[in-house]
């Protein structure tokens, strides 16, 4: 397995050439490559997604603004996640078939026929172009998880470090930098907006989304520059017949660890449709109008990207997720129940402040979620790590559809009240979860 690693490494171009004054053994040259190549392709994979989500996740904030007639933006994301739930079912199918690496590749189109779309938005380019992109986001996030998670226990076995912080520090830096794609992206659609009524501008709103595919090509290419990661074993599925295959993808919804999970996982895609479809609504808009709704998500943005960020330094296995996770919680609570209970609009400086504070506290929440979900699914289900990957997009985008779908038509305080029960819900199955897990795998917890 070494040889046949170094040979990959090699043939991928991942070994550098270098003069050392003393010449290493094999196993320490071998060590060395593996920690680079590592180190090498997380940095990738965090800068590709990046650049491609600073650009969808801006646009997905506009639809509601720019494509106003008969509800086009709203309806078209409310196509996007119904779709992108129903394929995430065979998303991990499709991946082992390409490869995680090819997968992430062939998973951007999506997003880029998307913004293309905008240019000339309609009933006949925007919904196929939805439709088009839940095909592709659920082989995206299905190999981002599969790739990043090969990546972070190659490194750690490779260098004798412990797994459960390998893929905390591994999760922590890439949903760092995914969740400054809501600061970033959001800047530079109010810098090119700025003179537009409601991103009414023509003039501006194609030149938005002109800068907007120049950033998904740069994302594309640094796709294309990852190693290859795939490890194949001994008892990796061959899905010789579509039931094999079938088998494969519903095989975590036997195990009890991921039916426990599943409400964690729902909750997660309910509060981050919450605060786009919400939030920025009935919200921000009600106090600091439409052009405070992109500052009002980049505070949040830059709050998920420093708790992404210190989550993932701190996890060391379940244990510490659960706590993690129980601060995060707690504070989504707290935001929660004052929104129901105490919440009014108010003007002056104070009244301005409170939802970009509101924005802060959630995004603390959104980068815990992200960072624990993803490292909790390594860990837990390593043998299965493409199909649990999936089920984590089946419940998180058929929730956030659900958001979608209903926030038109009920009122703020049934979606706070819906959000609060969620949330009591998922966060007492994740602490049963962890009752389960440490008494049958202590080493995990």
């Amino acid at each position: 397995m070494a040889g046949a690693d170094a040979e990959l490494a090699a043939a991928s171009g991942d070994v550098e050439e270098a003069a050392p004054l003393l010449v290493p053994g094999p196993g320490a040259r071998h060590a060395s490559a593996s920690a680079t190549a590592a180190s090498r392709d997380v940095h990738l994979l965090s800068s590709a997604f990046l650049f491609v989500f600073l650009a969808y996740h801006a646009a997905q904030n506009l639809q509601s603004t720019v494509n106003t007639d008969e509800n086009l933006g709203d309806i078209s994301l409310g196509v996007l996640y119904t779709s992108f739930t129903a394929f995430s079912a065979v998303g991990s199918a499709v991946v082992r078939w390409m490869g995680s690496r090819r997968a992430l590749v062939v998973g951007t189109s999506g997003y880029l026929l998307f913004i293309a779309a905008n240019f000339a938005p309609s009933w006949y380019t925007m919904v196929p172009a939805s439709l088009y992109l839940g095909f592709t986001a659920s082989i995206i996030w299905v190999g981002q998880g599969t790739y990043l998670t090969l990546a972070a226990l190659s490194h750690a076995r490779e260098n004798n470090l412990p797994e459960g912080p390998t893929l905390g520090s591994f999760n922590g830096e890439f949903w760092g930098m995914f969740a400054s794609t809501q600061v970033i992206g959001n800047l530079i659609s109010l810098a090119l907006l700025r003179n537009g009524k409601d991103g009414g501008s023509v003039t501006g709103k194609n030149l938005l989304f002109a800068v907007f595919l120049g950033f998904m090509i740069v994302g594309i290419v640094l796709m294309c520059l990852l190693s290859k990661r795939d490890e194949k074993r001994n008892n990796t599925p061959t899905h010789s017949s579509f039931g094999a295959m079938l088998k494969y993808i519903i095989a975590p919804l036997k195990d009890q660890r991921m039916l426990l999970t599943i409400p964690l996982i729902a909750y997660s895609g309910l509060q981050q449709a919450f605060v786009w479809a919400v939030f920025t609504k009935s919200i921000v808009t009600p106090v600091l109008g439409i052009s405070g709704v992109g500052g009002a998500m980049a505070i949040y943005g830059a709050a998920d990207v420093v708790c992404s960020l210190i989550a993932g330094r701190l996890t060391s296995g379940l244990r510490s997720a659960a706590f993690i996770v129980s601060v995060g919680a707690i504070l989504q609570a707290v935001v929660l129940f004052w929104l129901l209970l105490f919440y009014s609009p108010m003007d002056g400086l104070l009244g301005a402040a409170i939802p970009l504070f509101i924005g802060a506290l959630w995004g603390v929440g959104d980068g815990v979620l992200n960072t624990q979900l993803s490292a909790l699914l390594g860990l837990l289900f390593e043998d299965v790590k493409e199909a649990a990957f999936a089920q984590l997009k089946v419940w998180q985008s058929g929730a956030i559809a659900v958001i979608f779908f209903l926030s038109p038509s009920i009122a703020l305080q049934a979606m706070l009240i819906l959000m609060a029960a969620a949330l009591v819900i998922s966060f007492g199955s994740f602490l049963f979860l962890t009752i389960v897990v440490e008494k049958s795998s202590p080493v995990i917890a």
